[in-house]
């Protein structure tokens, strides 16, 4: 731990697994106070209990406008103010375009966009006034290429670009950045289905240069130093981490 970060306030959606459990866990090392958000309170303490005094729990379903207001309200409470913000929480539902349901399709898009555009508009006041501030929005591979059957996933990741680009432009004269991770292939809950299925699995790794799935450490990292100082000349962009995957 070089506790670079030390003294900083972090809020991390999708927070109870995955890439955000790696995320929280990585800024915690660095000296991070992070809170943990997500639908899933016994998870979610989970993930606190591993990382010890720098973790608060904070339970809530971001696609609610009501329960972003309140989550809002409790963190204002227990931090003051809030230095980082990651969009993290994020779906996919697997279907030909044609055999959505309306619902499906909005369940998606709710989750990867309006949630992200519910947080940024809570906490980025709580976030001017300091010269810093980072935000990082956790995107995707699929939003620069993509597959059969990633309709939705594909258009709301991209549409998190698009926000990211102008909520960057909006916050930098006050210091603040704003970024876009976008991971290709990992190993994480949500691509179970594919980990699980020999074939699947094997068309994914051959697609991939490096012929491996990612580690959600490498992700935790990538954050820490979105996070840092070194990278404040950063912002408006998205870094691909994904194996050469989109290179090709």
């Amino acid at each position: 731990m070089s506790g670079k970060l030390a003294g900083r306030k972090a809020l991390i959606t999708g927070a109870s697994k995955g890439l955000g459990k790696a995320m929280a866990i990585a800024l915690a090392e660095e000296g991070v106070r992070v809170g943990l958000v997500s639908r899933d309170r016994k998870l979610l303490d989970a993930v606190a209990a591993e990382i010890g005094e720098n973790a608060v729990v904070f339970q809530a379903d971001v696609t609610s406008e009501e329960q972003v207001r309140k989550l809002e309200t409790d963190v204002k409470s227990a931090f003051g103010r809030v230095d980082i913000l990651i969009n993290n929480a994020g779906i996919n539902v697997r279907k030909n375009i044609t055999d959505f349901t309306l619902d499906e399709w909005r369940s998606v898009m709710d989750t990867n966009v309006t949630a992200a555009f519910l947080l940024c508009r809570s906490f980025i006041p709580l976030m001017r006034g300091t010269g810093y501030g980072r935000i990082i929005n956790m995107s995707s591979i699929m939003s620069w290429v993509s597959l059969p059957q990633r309709a939705a996933y594909s258009a709301s990741k991209s549409a998190l670009l698009g926000m990211t680009r102008a909520v960057a432009l909006e916050l930098a004269a006050e210091g603040i950045t704003c970024n876009g991770i976008s991971p290709g292939p990992f190993a994480t809950e949500m691509n179970k289905p594919l980990l699980e299925n020999p074939e699947a699995n094997a068309q994914f790794l051959a697609n991939i240069p490096l012929g491996r799935w990612g580690k959600v450490e490498e992700i935790g990292k990538l954050a820490v130093y979105l996070c840092s100082e070194e990278a404040g000349f950063i912002t408006g962009t998205d870094i691909l981490i994904d194996g050469g995957w989109t290179a090709k």
